[in-house]
C-alpha cells in the first residue's frame, strides 16, 4: 500500500496512469506504471473530495489511521510526500526508510524531512539501478 499526502498523490496521478502508454517510455517506466496503478493507495487530504486509481481518501487524522493500519496483518506500506513522512517519522511510525537518489543536481528544492525528533537509523542495503538511481535502505533503531 502507498500512503500519500495530497500534493504527492496529485503529482503521481498526473503521470503514472498513462505512462505505460507512451511508446518511447523505457521499460522500467512501463513496469512501474503498471505496478503503481494496481497498488492500493491511501491519500490523506482535507481538501480533496475524491481520488482515483485504486486509492482511498482519508480526511481524518493520518497518525490515527496509520497506527490502525499498522496494527492489521498485511504487507508493507510506502510513504510519499515530505509532510506526511515527517509527521510519521516524528510519531515513530516509520520502521524502514528507503531513500532514492537520482543522478540529477538541482540548485534548489525542499528538505526531505522537517523533523522535531531525532531518528536513529542503521543501514540495511545499498542498490544501484540501471537508470543510475541509488537506493539506500535504513531501519529505525529503537531509542
Amino acid at each position: 500500500t502507498h500512503l500519500y499526502g495530497r500534493r504527492m498523490y496529485e503529482q503521481m496521478a498526473a503521470f503514472w496512469p498513462t505512462a505505460d502508454e507512451d511508446p518511447s517510455a523505457p521499460p522500467y517506466v512501463v513496469e512501474y506504471a503498471r505496478i503503481w496503478k494496481d497498488m492500493p493507495k491511501v491519500v490523506f487530504s482535507k481538501s480533496l473530495d475524491r481520488v482515483d486509481w485504486n486509492a482511498r481518501l482519508v480526511q481524518g487524522d493520518a497518525i490515527e489511521e496509520i497506527t490502525r493500519l499498522k496494527a492489521q496483518p498485511g504487507k508493507n506500506m510506502g510513504i510519499g510526500g515530505a509532510e506526511l513522512a515527517s509527521s510519521l517519522a516524528d510519531a515513530g511510525l516509520i520502521d524502514e526508510y528507503r531513500l532514492y537518489f537520482f543522478p540529477i543536481l538541482l540548485g534548489d528544492g525542499k528538505p526531505m524531512f522537517h523533523l522535531h525528533n531525532r531518528v536513529k537509523l542503521t543501514p540495511v542495503e545499498v542498490r544501484q539501478f540501471s537508470s543510475g538511481v541509488i537506493l539506500l535502505r535504513y531501519r529505525r533503531v529503537e531509542a
